[in-house]
């Protein structure tokens, strides 16, 4: 996992350089494509067929696990690297809010009276979170960045979302290869229709360079991700695993200074601790009260 938060970061920092001459829409569909061919590649050594029974939920997994790498994107290319990751990292948080709602809208007055409709601990680990994502915005963005901010801050609501998809699809039993697979394939699709609409930026040789790792660095990231999971023998192996992806954002600061000079201030990096904390007892929390889940994917 430790690797996997390393490569994701990597693949930011080409990200960051390849945005200076291409959108969104093409990084994610060369990102599609180089994934495509990987996990094809991959799926060939498992000797896995990648016919599959559930092609819409893999559509719908694909759309807006692509909507929120989009976000991401932008994000990172107006952004501090590290805090572009922060808020994208705010999925876990996201999906705690989606437990609270949930509780809420099945609790009936009445017929609970033993039950409290919410679990108070989830709640206020919620509420730091968001009060960290306060102190990394306010004293970090200027005026023109704020935009950028709360599209990174969505990015992390849709793959929430994504996320929770591919729970659905893990409890059917679908290999994690063949979701990862489908998802590049939706990137491609999806990149390329992306891109018939905005149009196609003028072809820099310089920039182009970086598209290549951010397929590679994408694919080897999320294979290393699912290794992780597919080796945890226990519960609580499972939970220290989903907590180390919070390295990510550590390994981002850090390239984030050395590749473009991002300088984070105290309240910032205080705003940082707080989302890593909640995110890290939001998942303590619900993994007591539900099964060990699937990696999150980028």
């Amino acid at each position: 996992m430790i690797v996997a938060s390393l490569l994701f970061a990597l693949m930011g920092v080409c990200v960051k350089y390849a945005g200076a001459a291409f959108t969104s829409a093409e990084m994610i569909f060369y990102r599609g494509l180089i994934g495509m061919l990987f996990m094809w590649g991959f799926a060939r050594m498992e000797g896995l067929s990648l016919r599959t029974q559930y092609a819409r939920m893999h559509a719908w997994r694909s759309l807006i696990g692509m909507v929120a790498l989009g976000a991401w994107f932008y994000a990172i290319t107006r952004l501090p690297l590290a805090t572009a990751n922060a808020l994208n990292y705010m999925s876990s948080i996201w999906i705690a809010v989606f437990v609270i709602a949930g509780s809420l809208t099945t609790w009936i007055p009445g017929r609970n009276e033993n039950r409290s409709p919410i679990d108070a601990p989830l709640v206020l680990s919620v509420i730091a979170g968001f009060a960290g994502v306060v102190l990394l915005l306010r004293p970090e963005l200027p005026g023109e960045q704020l935009f950028a901010g709360v599209v990174g801050l969505l990015s992390g609501v849709v793959a929430a979302l994504a996320y929770m998809q591919i729970v659905a699809l893990s409890k059917l039993g679908e290999p994690e290869t063949r979701t990862v697979f489908y998802f590049a394939v939706g990137c491609t699709v999806g990149g390329a229709i992306w891109m018939s609409v905005a149009g196609v930026s003028t072809w820099s040789w310089t920039a182009s360079i970086w598209l290549l790792p951010i397929g590679v660095l994408a694919a080897l990231g999320q294979w290393c991700m699912t290794r992780a999971y597919a080796d945890t023998t226990s519960h609580s192996g499972t939970l220290v695993v989903a907590n180390l992806q919070y390295s990510g954002i550590l390994f981002s600061a850090l390239l984030g200074f050395l590749a473009f000079g991002d300088r984070i201030k105290l309240r910032g990096w205080i705003g940082i601790a707080a989302i890593i904390a909640s995110g890290i007892a939001a998942t303590v929390i619900r993994m007591r009260a539900t099964p060990a889940a699937p990696a999150e994917e980028h």
